[in-house]
């Protein structure tokens, strides 16, 4: 019965082409704007590691100015200070762990291939690529001992392996960064997450940095950050100790936490911390930690910003309009048939046959509007990712992936039946008397 519901459908559809194109048009532009900034919005708000962020935690202590809490929308600093991170790193009860930051240094590739090029490198620890389930081409990560050293040993990104040595296999290499030879341990597969989850405190778009080295080589080659720092008051010494040694904040923190009772070992551990802090007279505001889940840090941080989530909705009204616009030509269509109608009707169809018949009628253009919309709406993803590539150097910024096609085939369903089903409603209301002459 349904396939012969769509026998006539599609005879109904060829026999009026002009108007079944504009229905069709009406729909497919809808659909086409609803689902580029539906996508958009997904690209930034979806979990980048579904199966972890329950476990991944974002550290903070609130050791900001006794007159005034921090400027961020909680009142704590988004990043720790260097003294701060390196004695929470001695805490064993988190399963991995890894404090970090980026900075913008030299690399010098061979003379015949490039010349040297400030690049974004970041400093981590051995636990960052499986904190985070890094993907590796060649090699793997250095291990904890080459954190005590440090040893002198890097992973590079795809891209720079690609640029220094062609995309072969470059481990046991030697990458000369600044003034030092480092060798690589191992290069990266393709990792683009749309959201740069791990450190969200930047720009939180921005593809992955392009090297990395152990975080311990901070202090002998005196590396400064190159995101943000703040900080309530100066450095207590001279020069680049002074630095590290002040209340300046610029280190991300993370901590992998498998269940409640180990977080709650955590957090009483980070309090203990900041108490004794305070006995040296540092942390002056009230005590406060915080051990953040990484969807809720995205959330807290803004990663999606509101204007992106109001032009979503936007969208969706303007498809609702869409629909309720193309219910009148819908019902001027239907009408038009009403003679042929009153035969169905007088030949034993019941109202239910006729109602079920023109609401997949309306489905049926809704399928058919929303594929030529998810067309649209992927012409619309390339010229957003077009323009992020020139700005931002993130050509996959925004993904359609199969969550988006299911949600652009679940709005034209819905789209065909909000403009359809009062048509389909009052046709088959109408008496088949009405239609029909005696000779």
């Amino acid at each position: 019965m349904f396939l012969y519901h769509v026998r006539i459908a599609l005879k109904s559809l060829r026999r009026s082409l002009g108007l079944s194109a504009v229905i069709v048009g009406g729909i497919a532009l809808g659909i086409g704007v609803a689902s580029l900034f539906s996508t958009i919005r997904h690209s930034l708000a979806k979990d980048p590691i579904p199966h972890k962020s329950g476990v991944l935690h974002y550290v903070r202590l609130d050791s900001w100015d006794p007159a005034r809490p921090h400027p961020n929308s909680d009142g704590i600093p988004p990043q720790l200070a260097y003294r701060d991170a390196m004695e929470l790193m001695k805490s064993d009860i988190p399963a991995r762990q890894s404090a970090m930051f980026r900075a913008n240094l030299y690399v010098f590739p061979d003379p015949k291939v490039a010349r040297p090029k400030r690049t974004l490198v970041r400093l981590c620890f051995a636990d960052f690529f499986p904190l985070f389930d890094v993907p590796f081409k060649y090699g793997s990560g250095w291990d904890r001992k080459a954190d005590e050293g440090p040893e002198p040993v890097i992973v590079l990104g795809e891209e720079t392996n690609d640029l220094l040595f062609g995309g072969s296999n470059s481990v046991g290499k030697a990458v000369r960064i600044e003034d030092r030879e480092f060798r690589v341990v191992g290069v990266l597969d393709t990792w683009r997450p749309s959201v740069k989850f791990y450190d969200i405190t930047t720009n939180a778009v921005q593809p992955p940095e392009l090297v990395f080295m152990p975080f311990n080589f901070v202090r002998p080659m005196q590396i400064r950050t190159s995101g943000n720092s703040d900080g309530w008051k100066g450095a207590t010494g001279p020069g680049f100790e002074g630095l590290l040694a002040s209340d300046q904040t610029w280190i991300q923190m993370w901590a992998e936490l498998p269940d409640a009772a180990t977080r709650q070992r955590y957090v009483d551990f980070l309090k203990a911390y900041v108490m004794e802090q305070k006995k040296a007279g540092r942390f002056p505001r009230p005590l406060r930690v915080e051990v953040t889940p990484l969807m809720a840090w995205m959330k807290a941080q803004k990663v999606t910003p509101p204007e992106v989530t109001a032009m979503m909705v936007v969208s969706l009204l303007f498809l609702a309009v869409c629909a309720l616009n193309l219910m009148g030509l819908l019902l001027a269509k239907f009408l038009a048939r009403a003679p042929e109608i009153g035969v169905r009707r007088a030949l034993g169809a019941s109202r239910k046959d006729v109602f079920v018949q023109h609401v997949v009628e309306c489905e049926l253009v809704g399928l058919v509007g929303g594929g030529l919309g998810v067309l649209l709406a992927l012409a619309g993803v390339a010229a957003v990712n077009g323009w992020a590539k020139t700005l931002i150097n993130r050509p996959d910024l925004v993904q359609f992936d199969a969550t988006m096609v299911f949600a652009a085939a679940g709005l034209s369903l819905a789209a065909g039946l909000v403009a359809g089903l009062y048509p389909a409603w009052r046709v088959c209301r109408i008496p088949p008397a009405m239609h029909l002459k005696l000779q």
